[in-house]
């Protein structure tokens, strides 16, 4: 073989290589989405999916009639039950292992502490976190079938059990896809 036919035979099996190995760490496994609802007398809506990469969950939001320029807690929470118009039908934050609220990068945390929204100017915040104490998948920290809020104030993060974050101004049921 020639040293030229060689290398293109190399270059070939290393791009071969490189794009198997894009295509495993896009793969996306089991995913829900949410379709944020406004509790009475609020405007906000929003879409969010969650997408089970390996052992994280992608969660991807979009969401507007927010407060502009502030920040507002973001939750799942125990029940998939907007039912009550006040969001308080979807109980307490999600946490499957009983631990304390936290920020949503510390290890002992509620399964549904997740990243505050930031608003801009126009009341419209987008995020894309990814965490680790969920899943999509079945099991007891699956979000199928929980409740997702958003809160009027930021969370703190310290303050126990929710984290301050006050009145619910849009609820869903995180539903599979």
């Amino acid at each position: 073989m020639t040293r030229n036919k060689m290398s293109n035979s190399l270059l070939g099996i290393l791009v071969a290589g490189l794009l198997a190995g894009c295509a495993s760490m896009d793969s996306a496994g089991p995913g829900a989405t949410a379709q944020l609802q406004p509790t009475r007398g609020n405007s906000v809506t929003g879409n969010v999916s969650f997408t089970q990469r390996g052992d994280k969950v992608v969660v991807i939001a979009s969401v507007s009639g927010l407060k502009p320029n502030q920040e507002h807690g973001f939750h799942v929470h125990e029940k998939g039950d907007c039912s009550s118009g006040d969001g308080m039908s979807a109980a307490g934050h999600f946490n499957p292992k009983g631990n304390p609220h936290g920020h949503h990068s510390t290890p002992v945390r509620h399964a549904g502490d997740m990243p505050n929204l930031k608003a801009d100017a126009k009341g419209n915040a987008a995020i894309t976190a990814e965490l680790d104490v969920i899943t999509v998948s079945e099991g007891p920290t699956s979000v199928i079938g929980r409740g997702l809020i958003v809160h009027a104030n930021p969370d703190d993060y310290k303050s126990q059990p929710v984290g301050n974050a006050g009145a619910r101004l849009a609820c869903a049921v995180i539903q599979k896809s």
